[in-house]
């Protein structure tokens, strides 16, 4: 019972992140949210407690941050950042899809062309959260394949840190019908593991980040425009 009960609120606080987390990677809690403790407590239906530390944690995994006057917020979208962030998942994607690519198997490849469709149906549907999740699901069948799980997971990592600029990204790219980016490069990506080929994979995994960052840099500043 005692171990139990000091359990209980790394539990409850456990539950309260996964809450705030994912109402962040959705987009119901945008950049530059306010994450008010009382407010959050009353809506989860706990105690302030459990939303401090649970806001704490969203703060080290970078999904938050505190601002001057208004305390903690969810994280502000910068050129900066978005700048940074991409470059380090060229650096870290093109390894892991040149690597997947030699190892893929055929099954594998049949799971991710499932995704990709997947994706095809949200995109179409305009469904801006379950095409990225198709896609980060996609991509991830081809990262594991290439054995290193902690490649994988530092990947994950920025995907989790990214969501907010992705979310702009692909909200862009749907608003333009004549954009066709948000699946050509991943149909491309999809050959290149099936037909084993780990440059034209490395190839198409740089094309499509430098694409993405430019189009949500473009976003970003449409939206900062007088």
């Amino acid at each position: 019972m005692v171990i139990s009960k000091r359990a209980e609120p790394t539990l409850l606080t456990d539950q309260v992140y996964a809450v705030i987390h994912a109402a962040i990677l959705s987009g119901d809690l945008p950049a530059g949210s306010r994450l008010k403790v009382r407010d959050l407590a009353e809506q989860v239906g706990t105690s302030v407690m459990p939303v401090r530390e649970a806001i704490r944690r969203l703060e080290e995994t970078g999904l938050a941050e505190r601002e001057p006057h208004k305390g903690a917020v969810v994280k502000s979208l910068t050129f900066e950042e978005l700048i940074h962030v991409y470059d380090v998942r060229r650096l870290l994607e093109t390894e892991a899809a040149r690597l997947g690519s030699e190892k893929i198997t055929p099954q594998d490849c049949d799971r991710m062309q499932s995704e990709y469709e997947l994706m095809r149906k949200a995109i179409d549907e305009r469904q801006v959260i379950p095409l990225l999740d198709h896609d980060e699901a996609m991509l991830a069948i081809l990262y594991k394949a290439a054995g290193n799980p902690v490649l994988l997971q530092m990947i994950r990592a920025l995907w989790q840190q990214c969501r907010a600029y992705k979310i702009v990204g692909a909200q862009g790219s749907l608003d333009d019908e004549k954009d066709d980016s948000l699946w050509r490069y991943q149909q491309d990506l999809v050959t290149a593991a099936r037909d084993g080929d780990p440059a034209a994979a490395a190839a198409v995994n740089e094309a499509s980040l430098l694409n993405a960052r430019e189009r949500i840099k473009s976003r970003l500043a449409e939206q900062v425009a007088p």
